[in-house]
This record gives structure tokens, C-alpha cells and sequence, in this order.
């Protein structure tokens, strides 16, 4: 590992926030344009919500993702009015995802299923992102992510992992997608600089029982903030080895967005000292 490869995981790094009060202004103070900006979709804030931030942050000149939730699309009419209007905002990259919603809102219940609806539009896009989970999820089983997997992979263009707290249980999962023969880039989920009970309230709320275990049994070690620095370390020979085909690293912020890119310049600014 050199300074150089961390540098450049860090440099490509994207920053997810969610649309609610005052993000807008965070991103526009603290970020330059140069930085990937994904925006999350919610039941509760629907997909309008998603899409206006987007629109927005495009205008400002931002690479700008909003997440495509196939459980909030109504059917396939609603379908074409979204990437109708995603399209005429000139965005050019797009994050499909099932969603939370425990009841689909029409006939997409996953990822796959709305992927296979765009179809041919799908060429529209500069890039088409998928989840990939390196812990077990909560709702879906091992087998069922992994099936998922194979039948998203070829209507995608990368793989954003789950948040996950542990170096060698993504470390574990990278080698499994690839033993499997997925080779999609993978952007590696980590958390920003948030607060640990904030991050144990995700991790529980979530299901991740490998993270919500990490968190608890290194209380000390963490104190009242997680920092991604040794986590990040941890990672980076598997991330900078040329077989993982990891493109860099996907930030959770939680809206921390201030704190998180104050970090992350600070790392930045210590690989060249």
C-alpha cells in the first residue's frame, strides 16, 4: 500500500446524503463540483423528494445520482415519466435499488425487475449502480442477494456495498463476488465521521449484525465518534489490489457532510506529507 493509492480511493470517493432540510447548502459549501454526489430515495419523502435535490445539485454543476427505489415506482408509465425526467436534467448516472417500502407501490417488488423495465434506455446512462451486501440483510436471505446479484449484474455498470464496520468481512465478500464471477467495479460502502450511537441505531435498525457486534465490542476504541481512518487503512490493500476492481470508497454521510469532506481532505493533505 502507498500514500498514492490511498489518495486516489479517496479522491474518487462519492458522498451519499439524504434529501432533507439543509443538505443543499452543506453540499454546495463543503464539496467541490468534482465530487459524486448520490441522493437517497425514502417511503416516507418518496421518490419527489430524491428527484429534486438531483435536479438541483445538476444545475450547480454536480455529478448528481438519485436512487431509484423500484418499490416506490408505480408501474411502467410512472416509469417513463421518471427517466423522462431524470434525463431532461441531464443527469447521467442513475442507483437502482428495491427500496424499504415493505409493500411494493405497483409491480416492481426488486432491483431486477425495474432494471429489466428500463430496458433498452438503460444505454441512456453513463452508469447504472446496484447494492452489493457484505453482511447478511435483515429481510433478504445469503442465497436470495446472491440470486439477485448474477440476474442484476448484467443491467449494471458497479456495485455499491451495504455499510459495513469490518475490514475482513468486506475483504471476505469482495473475493466471494468475484470468485462467483461478478467483476463490476465496487464502490466500498463506509460511514463518515458520525457519532457511534448514531451509526449503532443504523446498524441495528438495518440488521447488521456484524457491525452493530463491532460497535459494541469496541466501545473504547471508537469513544463518541467513529472515525473511518483505521478502517480505511484496513482496507486498502485489498482495495488497491488491481484483482478487486474496487473503484474507490462510497461515504455514508448521514448528512454529516461538513465533517465527513473535513476528514476526508485531511487524509488527503497526510498521504502527500
Amino acid at each position: 500500500m502507498t500514500a498514492d493509492d490511498l489518495a486516489r480511493l479517496l479522491r474518487a470517493a462519492r458522498f451519499e446524503v439524504i434529501p432533507l432540510d439543509g443538505v443543499e447548502e452543506q453540499v454546495l459549501t463543503h464539496l467541490p463540483t468534482d465530487v459524486k454526489v448520490t441522493v437517497t430515495a425514502s417511503p416516507r419523502r418518496g421518490l419527489e423528494a430524491t428527484l429534486e435535490l438531483t435536479e438541483r445539485l445538476t444545475r450547480a454543476g454536480y455529478a448528481a445520482v438519485p436512487h431509484l427505489s423500484a418499490r416506490l415506482v408505480r408501474d411502467r408509465a410512472h416509469l417513463v415519466e421518471l427517466l423522462d425526467r431524470i434525463q431532461a436534467q441531464g443527469v447521467r448516472e442513475l442507483f437502482v435499488l428495491a427500496g424499504d417500502p415493505p409493500e411494493p407501490a405497483g409491480e416492481f417488488a426488486g432491483a431486477a425487475e425495474l432494471l429489466e423495465a428500463i430496458g433498452e434506455r438503460r444505454a441512456e446512462f453513463d452508469g447504472i449502480g446496484i447494492t452489493g451486501y457484505p453482511e447478511s440483510h435483515h429481510l433478504i436471505s445469503d442465497e436470495e442477494t446472491i440470486r439477485a446479484m448474477f440476474a442484476k449484474a448484467p443491467m449494471a455498470t458497479h456495485i455499491v456495498s451495504q455499510i459495513c464496520f469490518d475490514a475482513s468481512t468486506i475483504a471476505s465478500w469482495i473475493g466471494e463476488v468475484r470468485r462467483r464471477g461478478t467483476e463490476l467495479p465496487i464502490w466500498i460502502g463506509i460511514p463518515g465521521p458520525v457519532s457511534r450511537g448514531k451509526l449503532l441505531r443504523i446498524a441495528t435498525m438495518m440488521g447488521l449484525g456484524v457491525s452493530a457486534r463491532f460497535l459494541s465490542h469496541h466501545r473504547g476504541c471508537i469513544s463518541r465518534r467513529f472515525k473511518p481512518d483505521s478502517l480505511v487503512r484496513e482496507l486498502t490493500p485489498c482495495a488497491t489490489d488491481p484483482a478487486t476492481r474496487v473503484g474507490g470508497f462510497h461515504l455514508y454521510t448521514f448528512n454529516e457532510v461538513e465533517r465527513t469532506e473535513r476528514w476526508r481532505q485531511s487524509v488527503l493533505s497526510r498521504t502527500h506529507d
